[in-house]
């Protein structure tokens, strides 16, 4: 994958309208009070930063699984895949990454193979770092089969202040780790749902950068001492 070398592709092109907008309103608030304008400037540097859309180094190959999203490891648990996705009611392990405010919200493909499933579900704005936020909130989920042949399934999931999910992707794509698909504003979460026997390279509370940061290995030994709850 080739990295972005056109500068105007360092912000995510669902941010230009906001900054516009941001930038405008600071300049109205400034003409009044040199204070306001203050506060809204930094409100427009924190908009531009929210919505960047940096390159990334992905590791290779098919048996790697790296992190969808920026973010921190919420929780590593046994729990049911999305019931649209048709992969039925067997517990698969599911890696929850929370996307605070100050996080990239560009999202990525986790490994390389083809879309089988899309599916947008409708829903409420919990708090994402709540575990019910995954049954219960706007999400877009996606099935995908990797090229090394496993189907896992990865789910752009809506925040408390979050109101945009952006997938680019359609049913048939063949896509590469890394890639970038998507976006979420603002608050977010991504899951990942992969197979039981999965060997998982991180752990609670681990820091991920989307695109990068390798979280499961088809390949290696699965770590037995990895301890995880079931939904």
């Amino acid at each position: 994958m080739k990295p972005y070398r056109d500068l105007s592709k360092a912000i995510h092109r669902e941010g230009y309208v906001f900054i516009v907008s941001f930038a405008a309103v600071t300049f109205l608030f400034w003409s009044f009070s040199p204070s306001l304008g203050a506060i809204s400037l930094i409100l427009t540097i924190w908009c531009a930063f929210f919505f960047r859309n940096p390159d990334r180094l992905t590791p290779i190959g098919d048996n790697l699984v790296v992190s969808p999203a920026d973010g921190i490891i919420q929780n590593i648990t046994k729990a049911a895949p999305p019931s649209e996705l048709g992969l039925g009611d067997e517990h698969m392990i599911r890696v929850s990454i929370f996307l605070n405010i100050f996080d990239v919200h560009v999202n990525r493909i986790p490994t390389s193979g083809k879309i089988l499933v899309l599916h947008y579900n409708p829903g409420k704005f919990f708090n994402a770092s709540l575990d019910k936020a995954s049954q219960y909130n706007e999400r877009q989920s996606v099935l995908m089969e990797t090229n090394s042949g496993e189907k896992i399934a990865f789910v752009q999931i809506a925040g408390l202040i979050a109101r945009r999910i952006v997938c680019d992707l359609e049913e048939g794509n063949e896509v590469k780790a890394g890639e970038r698909y998507g976006i979420i504003r603002f608050g977010s979460r991504m899951d990942i749902y992969l197979p039981p026997d999965t060997s998982i390279c991180v752990g609670k509370g681990t820091t991920c950068i989307g695109g990068e940061t390798v979280i499961a290995d088809f390949k290696a030994k699965k770590n037995s001492e990895h301890k995880f709850e079931t939904r």
